[in-house]
């Protein structure tokens, strides 16, 4: 997780400090905003690894940001809603599937569950160029293999003309 980069949106100052501290404690970079209008400026400067934002913000709404990130990344960059207001399994099925966002909490965040959900995300993000082959290695390997089988069937028979196969 070391050198990943966390955009972190909170109009509250308190909130904003103790969870920067959280990510920062855990080997991230954090990038910090107090309004919706300057979380999606430096969203866009910064281009962060992960949004983790307020819903309720100032000169943008939490809600509309996230669906705003989540539509121009087509879901590349996960967003985490946190919220003391918006409480419940309504808003948070709203959030997770008709917003777009990866995650949703509500205060006060247990901070074990909450690192443990960003690590998730992060790590999905990694795993994926980690799993994928090279794709001279798939070439490279699939014209060896190619060349050691020639024209062999399998042990399977090729019906002749009029035959059922």
């Amino acid at each position: 997780m070391s050198g990943k980069k966390i955009l972190l949106v909170d109009y509250d100052p308190k909130s904003l400090a103790d969870l920067a501290k959280i990510l920062k404690s855990n080997k991230l970079r954090v990038v910090t905003a107090a309004d919706g209008q300057a979380g999606y400026e430096a969203f866009l400067a910064e281009k962060p690894d992960v949004v983790i934002l307020e819903a309720m913000l100032p000169k943008l709404h939490g809600f509309d940001l996230t669906q705003k990130i989540s539509r121009e990344t087509r879901g590349r960059v996960p967003v985490v809603l946190i919220t003391g207001l918006y409480k419940g399994p309504r808003y948070r099925k709203e959030a997770l599937s008709g917003l777009g966002a990866a995650e949703y909490f509500e205060k006060p965040i247990d901070a074990d569950v909450f690192i443990a959900a960003i690590r998730r995300l992060l790590h999905d993000d990694d795993g994926i160029d980690e799993e994928l082959p090279d794709s001279n290695a798939v070439i490279e390997a699939l014209s060896r293999r190619g060349r050691g089988h020639g024209h062999e069937t399998g042990g399977a028979k090729t019906p002749h003309k009029g035959q059922r196969p």
